[in-house]
């Protein structure tokens, strides 16, 4: 099977070859060619949904929508006034499913999130108040203005599902997905994220500004009314839950493998960094290139999905050295760097 990568062949012997969508609809290729174009086609209209009210961020939305798909957790950031909450607010109506917002502020306690035990006088027992992170998806608004004690609530919850309280554990319903927001941390009465909440979203968008074209269409769809009043949802929960499982049989190659494998463990030895990606961080990449090689209607996955999701699934992992801070070498440019320069995939390799 070759597959085209910068101008070069990437050769795969494993998988059988590949077949185009009108031949998966006939005879099925790895993960299912229905499957796919279901996938595609519910995939599509998520996205479209989310269009209507975000204009001129395609590349955003589909991002948002990987994320989705490879069942991780987005963190949005940005500065004040460009949509950050309108993107997850239009992701979140997208879907017909349980969606709870959180407003993050420096009085919010942890019971506020996952939910308390309190004493029933009439049944004489302790009961359990579930909190707003029983939902399937969880808007965090602002994240970083809450503390770090509030904002460590989430960590059980984003990596096992489930969310343990006075000793007794609660799964949460699939699927889960954490929306959050947060500004610069440069930002007046903004905490730094703790290096394991970071570490469990799977990407962060940076939101940027608007076109002039774009911000002109928005000065005539959200003049008179929000688009998100007319946003009504486009899937279901259990169609979400099937893309997942979809996603999740996306075929990757071995040496697709070790390419993300080996962008990983560039950033632990990099001279621009004192923390490099974790594990975790492999994991999430290669998820998220499943689920960006199947929005491309492909049933496998090839470096270039890799190489593009880069820089959102890694650099916000990642600590800059004191050098690197005072020089602006950001660990976006970092990975970038790394992307340029490690070799890719080639013809039987």
């Amino acid at each position: 099977m070759a597959v085209g990568t910068h101008g070069d062949s990437f050769m795969e012997t494993d998988p059988p070859p590949h077949r185009g969508p009108a031949a998966r609809r006939d005879q099925g290729g790895r993960g299912g060619g229905r499957d796919l174009d279901g996938l595609a086609q519910v995939a599509n209209k998520i996205r479209d949904a989310v269009e209507s009210v975000i204009e001129g961020k395609p590349k955003v939305v589909r991002l948002a929508l990987t994320v989705l798909l490879a069942e991780g957790h987005v963190l949005i950031e940005d500065v004040p006034g460009v949509g950050k909450t309108m993107l997850a607010k239009a992701l979140a109506r997208s879907v017909d499913c349980s969606v709870r917002r959180v407003q993050f502020t420096p009085d919010l306690l942890p019971s506020d999130i996952t939910g308390v035990s309190a004493y029933n006088q009439e049944l004489r027992e302790f009961e359990f108040k579930p909190g707003p992170v029983f939902a399937n998806i969880v808007v965090g608004d602002e994240i970083n203005r809450a503390s770090p004690k509030t904002q460590s609530a989430l960590l059980e919850c984003m990596e096992e599902r489930q969310v343990t309280v006075d000793g007794v554990t609660y799964g949460l319903e699939r699927p889960f997905m954490v929306i959050a927001t947060q500004n610069p941390i440069e930002m007046e009465g903004t905490y730094p994220l703790p290096e394991a909440q970071r570490d469990r979203f799977t990407a962060r968008i940076s939101m940027g500004y608007p076109d002039a074209s774009a911000e002109l269409e928005m000065l005539e769809t959200h003049g008179q009314a929000s688009p998100l009043d007319r946003l009504a949802p486009v899937a279901h929960a259990e169609d979400v839950r099937e893309l997942i499982d979809v996603v999740r049989r996306q075929h990757v190659a071995a040496p697709v493998k070790q390419y993300a494998v080996d962008l990983v463990a560039a950033t632990r030895t990099h001279p621009d960094l004192r923390l490099g990606a974790s594990p975790r961080a492999t994991l999430h990449l290669v998820r998220a290139a499943r689920a960006y090689a199947a929005l491309d209607d492909r049933d496998y996955v090839v470096p270039d999905d890799v190489q593009d999701l880069a820089v959102p699934v890694l650099a916000h992992r990642l600590l800059p050295t004191a050098e690197a801070q005072v020089e602006r070498r950001h660990p976006e440019h970092v990975v970038a760097d790394l992307v340029r320069r490690l070799p890719v995939p080639g013809p039987g390799k």
